[in-house]
């Protein structure tokens, strides 16, 4: 991996498998800082760098220089890969994100023209990095479902067939 900081930060994403929005969901970075830090208009804090080392499977000195690896021993290379961790993405869900989604699918079904139209928009929100990610997409359809029959209720009682009430004065 020769080249600047960028070119070797994009290549060691690309061997991981990942694209730059999974990178920087895991990461707890914005998309827009990858792109800077891949295209040498800027470069990642220290914490990041080593973050982001853990997460592609490199050493930071192959992220720094590029020539590392070229120079370790075979000895060395098969140490660091029974001693390397497979970071899982369950270690960097956002824990806080996925029980706001969830609680105001929950209250979306209180109002139900509200919970029509919310859910689907907690529902484009939500990703795989959520805790409670699936949980959060079952509410969501349900508050969907239960907030259209409330809907139909409401308009139906009141705007289609209104009921005629009799009001009588108690003595």
């Amino acid at each position: 991996m020769q080249g600047s900081l960028g070119k070797r930060l994009k290549a060691a994403r690309e061997k991981a498998g990942l694209s730059q929005n999974e990178a920087a969901t895991i990461i707890h970075v914005s998309r827009q800082s990858f792109s800077k830090w891949e295209n040498d208009h800027g470069y990642p804090d220290l914490d990041n760098l080593v973050y982001i080392s853990d997460l592609y499977g490199v050493t930071v000195d192959s992220l720094l220089k590029g020539s590392v690896e070229d120079t370790t021993t075979q000895a060395n290379k098969t140490q660091r890969k029974t001693t390397s961790v497979k970071l899982s993405p369950k270690l960097y869900q956002n824990r806080d994100e996925g029980l706001f989604l969830l609680v105001l699918a929950f209250v979306s079904g209180i109002v139900p023209p509200v919970g029509i139209v919310l859910p689907i928009y907690i529902m484009w929100r939500n990703n795989k990095y959520n805790s409670l990610y699936k949980v959060i997409y079952l509410v969501s359809v349900i508050m969907i479902i239960v907030s259209v029959i409330g809907t139909s209720v409401y308009v139906s009682d009141n705007w289609l067939s209104p009921t005629q009430t009799t009001v009588y004065r108690v003595k």
